[in-house]
């Protein structure tokens, strides 16, 4: 076939089909299911083109039906509100970082490379990790690709994670290992909400390829058996990978200490605003081992010297299918969070060691207070008598469903409802005492009514 690179090749298309092995168009998408595959163009409710006006008070129409807060939410889950300090705001907001795309000619972008190379040196201090990435999508798709790597390293096909996983985690891995042939097992937790040592055991063998600890969990639960499920992992030959809340290592062993051989998480935490589900900023590290540094996805920054002696940044490992690795690519991901990732530079410069610390320290205080407010008042109890970071889980005495939209018409967003009566509340810096003490008494009231 006489094939022009730069035209579409439309009159080409049954010959395509046919070359990849299928019958036509559709088969292509024949995994998606017939339910969510949209057979009309989107109705907006507009027949005719709009002027620039009109579209600016369409948006506004649209921002008049957000839900008008008091205070901000307690929605847990893994995403939780926390200040933003204006100097962040303000770098990410210089033409010459907000405007870059991840550079094809990378060499070029000096001052993008140096921004990207002082974010993998930070994040490598703060995880105590050699080598750190410069970003992937966020924490869920992180920890795929880390699975995909313990599989490609040691050619195994089982995985390991604890129940206690994020459940939108869970399904992006699911999602990314779907046909792959990889078998992932769960261990149920205590009735602290810990991983389940004695199911560990017997669930960690020679076959597994690599086991996941989340620390805190999706609970917000401190995990105590860190050690001992490493340690496990070791003497069956499977590559360990911990995820973490970057925030709560100001308080806690950071995954080095633990020797972690790939550390992932999310950068939402450090300098990143809730906004309708992102962007995020997904954090990928390893220790200093040439078997998983060479497989790891994304880019690595590097510092190098010029023809001149001059001081110089390049990227030193690009795994991209774009690039010369081609077919034998490590990842499909074709692009990086800079933007984010630069954010999450700039808020941890700006706080430094004690800043964080310090800023740890005043979230615990203030999560723990919330708890032991919503006892005190006999609103509701805790679900798991477990120390915790920024989040925890309440058992209720009637459907918290119905507290929640109570909440939400009163002004309030409360937790992350997880069963009929048990919801993960998030409480960070941004939520004052008087805030805290207001929601509960609101709790209060929805529930004497009840």
């Amino acid at each position: 076939m006489d094939y022009h690179p730069w035209l579409p090749n439309l009159d080409y298309e049954n010959e395509m089909i046919r070359e990849i092995g299928v019958n036509s168009i559709d088969d292509l998408f024949k995994d998606i299911p017939e339910e969510i595959k949209l057979k009309r163009l989107l109705n907006v409710g507009h027949s005719k083109p709009l002027s620039e006006y009109e579209i600016y008070l369409r948006l506004l129409e649209l921002e008049n039906k957000n839900a008008k807060l008091r205070m901000p939410p307690f929605l847990g889950g893994g995403v939780c509100p926390h200040y933003v300090p204006e100097a962040v705001k303000f770098v990410i907001s210089r033409s010459e970082f907000y405007t870059s795309y991840t550079p094809y000619q990378p060499e070029i972008s000096q001052g993008l490379l140096q921004a990207l190379f002082e974010y993998q040196s930070l994040m490598a201090d703060l995880l105590e990790m050699e080598v750190v990435n410069s970003s992937m999508y966020e924490w869920g798709s992180a920890l795929a690709e880390a699975v995909l790597m313990a599989c490609r390293i040691n050619g195994k096909k089982k995985v390991v994670i604890p129940a206690s996983i994020n459940p939108y985690h869970k399904k992006v891995l699911e999602t990314w290992t779907y046909g792959k042939e990889i078998k992932i097992k769960e261990i149920p937790y205590t009735n602290e909400g810990k991983i389940n040592l004695e199911v560990a055991e017997k669930e960690i063998d020679e076959e597994t390829s690599a086991v996941y600890i989340q620390q805190p969990n999706f609970f917000g639960i401190f995990e105590t058996e860190i050690e001992e499920i490493v340690d496990l992992a070791k003497k069956k030959g499977a590559i360990t990978i911990m995820g973490v809340n970057p925030l709560s290592l100001s308080l806690i062993k950071p995954p080095g200490e633990y020797d972690i051989d790939i550390a992932v998480g999310d950068g939402q935490e450090l300098g990143l605003p809730l906004n309708f589900g992102g962007p995020y900023m997904g954090i990928f590290a390893t220790k200093w081992d040439g078997k998983l540094v060479r497989q790891m996805p994304g880019r690595l920054v590097g510092l190098t010297t010029d023809s001149e002696g001059k001081r110089g940044y390049t990227l030193i490992l690009q795994t991209r299918e774009q690039f010369t690795r081609r077919e034998k690519a490590t990842s499909n991901i074709t692009t990086n969070e800079a933007l984010m990732a630069i954010a999450n530079a700039v808020y941890i410069s700006l706080l430094g060691k004690s800043g964080l610390r310090k800023l740890a320290e005043e979230i615990y205080k203030r999560s723990h207070y919330a708890l032991l407010e919503f006892e005190r008042k006999g609103v509701g109890k805790r679900k798991f008598n477990s120390d915790f970071f920024e989040e925890f889980t309440v058992s209720f005495p009637i459907s918290y469903g119905k507290i929640h939209e109570n909440l939400k018409a009163r002004g309030i967003y409360g937790g992350l409802k997880i069963s009929d009566k048990d919801a993960i509340f998030c409480v960070t810096e941004v939520h004052t005492k008087h805030m805290i003490d207001e929601m509960i008494d609101e709790v209060k009231k929805i529930v004497e009514t009840s």
